[in-house]
């Protein structure tokens, strides 16, 4: 299969090379997601129990260990925990703002190969045509169909090659994509959770000094 791959002209090269950049790009996002999505009720409730007992060093050192935006807003919280609820809550949602282009890094680029791969494909295809058809042309007399047929189906190597990346690129793409939204919502659930658990402590302060 590798070696009918060769034959399909010279723009097979870029379109190998795109089909490798967009697998690199999905491979490092997945990582990325991957380590960024955690079991945010679980964590949740590890907080707010060491939180209860007055551990507030320790919750803010397990959010330092633990990957993803999650922790990073619940570590906000906690160390901004003095604030009232109304400034924390704008607090947190500037650093929610300040988390989503880092979860979305490249999918953009994964995005434009998964357009630009069948358009590669497509030219390979017509350069390949136009060669065959110059190639007819020169030898017009003696044209055997075998060469046409020939011709035309190393003519449309390309388009086949960019397709068979284009597809996984494009469910690569809405997988990641449907990754981030998810961690997205798990950000405004911590972000509630954490917001509405010290407003209740907030509001304790408050009446101890009543």
């Amino acid at each position: 299969m590798f070696g009918l791959m060769q034959n399909g002209g010279w723009m097979m090269g870029p379109i190998w090379i795109c089909g490798a950049v967009a697998l690199g790009l999905f491979l490092d996002r997945w990582f990325h997601l991957h380590r960024a999505q955690i079991k945010q009720e679980d964590f949740l409730s590890g907080i707010f129990t060491l939180m209860n007992r007055g551990n507030r060093v320790e919750a803010v050192t397990i959010c330092n260990e633990t990957p993803g935006p999650v922790a990073h807003l619940v570590r906000t919280a906690l160390l901004n925990a003095d604030e009232t609820p109304e400034q924390l809550q704008t607090m947190l949602y500037k650093s929610g703002l300040e988390e989503i282009p880092r979860l979305e890094k490249n999918l953009s680029g994964l995005y434009i190969l998964a357009q630009l791969l069948p358009l590669l494909g497509l030219l390979g295809t017509l350069v390949g045509l136009l060669e065959l058809f110059i190639g007819m042309e020169v030898v017009a007399p003696l044209t055997h169909i075998g060469n046409v047929s020939g011709g035309i189906w190393q003519a449309l190597l390309s388009s086949i090659l960019a397709i068979s990346f284009t597809l996984p690129a494009l469910v690569g793409y809405h997988f990641l994509l449907g990754r981030v939204e998810r961690i997205t919502s798990n950000m405004e659930y911590a972000v509630n959770e954490v917001t509405r658990f010290l407003a209740h402590e907030w509001e304790q302060r408050g009446e101890e000094y009543e």
